[in-house]
């Protein structure tokens, strides 16, 4: 068994941002000579998070407002009293999708729907650097 560890970095804003990262993930996987197994993709921190879905503009803005309605900007969080940095949304945001995914490798690539993406959400209130952890285990 192969296992191949890497990291890839996503430049994101001060907004909820929905970023494609499948090509990145996929030149890893092809990097790591693995036919068949499975990808871990992680991202350490709590106010971001890891999916899939669609990724075109109708799909996206969707998901944003689905993602509004479910934890609003607005609202009032605890988190936000206690440490005043206005971010206990991005928390509960990210909580709620996930901080990683697994998929399938399937002949040296990601196993993937015909109109599937793999998406890096950022929910923070500033603009960061995220690192996205990625472990590609198999044959």
């Amino acid at each position: 068994m192969k296992v191949h560890n890497s990291k890839i970095f996503v430049d994101t804003t001060d907004e909820t941002d929905i970023i494609d990262i499948s090509h990145k993930v996929k030149e890893k996987v092809l990097q790591s000579d693995v036919d068949s197994g499975n990808i871990a993709i992680f991202v350490p921190g709590s106010t971001a998070a890891l999916t899939t879905i669609e990724f075109e503009s109708g799909a996206i803005n969707d998901l944003k407002k689905a993602i509004e309605r479910i934890a609003p900007k607005d609202m009032n969080y605890e988190h936000d009293r206690r440490w005043g940095d206005g971010n206990g949304y991005s928390h509960v945001r990210a909580a709620l999708l996930g901080a990683s995914l697994t998929i399938p490798v399937f002949n040296g690539e990601p196993l993937l729907g015909t109109w599937q993406q793999i998406v890096l959400l950022d929910f923070d209130n500033r603009p960061r650097r995220r690192e996205i952890k990625i472990q590609i285990m198999g044959e």
